[in-house]
């Protein structure tokens, strides 16, 4: 079997992964600057900033991952169960995060100064969720699936993300999120 890097459903993962991190990258960026008293007379940057770690991962990477990753590793590496459980949760904790910081920036917005250090805790707090989460899945899960996926397998997964598709209601959704992370990237780099 191929190793996984060489693979097309694993440098999908990978650059997916890339890209969540440099958002949430920016997240923190946006308020450390609000921390700092800078003007950031932007929110909707911010507001763009969480619409796309919700919807990014909830409407294309995750399903997939559990779609058609995770389940076949299920059926193939019993030991990866609890793992892939775990994974499973975070994905479901990730949405339930992301509103926090919603509601935590809608406080901010309402009362001002105050409210900032709850919002930069949850920011801080949903960071090393996230990188612990993409950990688990590059450190654990790849390397699981090196050694138990057959090439029909492989086949599938190449398919399903190098499509980058939803693969449940059949929408081409990418280029909306393409454009969307290109704005984003565009504004947290500006200075």
């Amino acid at each position: 079997m191929q190793t996984p890097v060489a693979r097309k459903a694993v440098r999908v993962i990978i650059r997916e992964h890339q890209q969540l991190s440099m958002v949430v990258t920016g997240m923190q960026r946006f308020v450390n600057l609000l921390g700092a008293g800078a003007d950031v007379a932007r929110p909707m940057m911010f507001r763009s900033i969480l619409f796309y770690i919700s919807e990014y991962p909830e409407q294309l990477h995750h399903p997939k991952e559990e779609r058609y990753l995770f389940a076949r590793l299920r059926h193939k590496a019993n030991d990866l169960d609890k793992t892939i459980d775990e994974l499973e949760e975070q994905h479901a904790q990730g949405k339930t995060r992301m509103r926090n910081i919603e509601l935590a920036l809608t406080r901010y917005e309402l009362v001002g100064e105050s409210a900032l250090p709850v919002l930069r805790e949850m920011v801080e707090e949903y960071a090393a969720f996230s990188a612990n989460h993409r950990r688990l899945e590059e450190e654990v899960i790849l390397p699981a699936a090196r050694q138990w996926l057959t090439e029909e397998d492989w086949h599938e997964l190449d398919e399903a993300f190098g499509t980058n598709r939803d693969p449940f209601a059949g929408v081409v959704v990418e280029a909306d999120f393409g454009r969307l992370f290109a704005m984003i990237v565009k504004a947290i780099r500006e200075p």
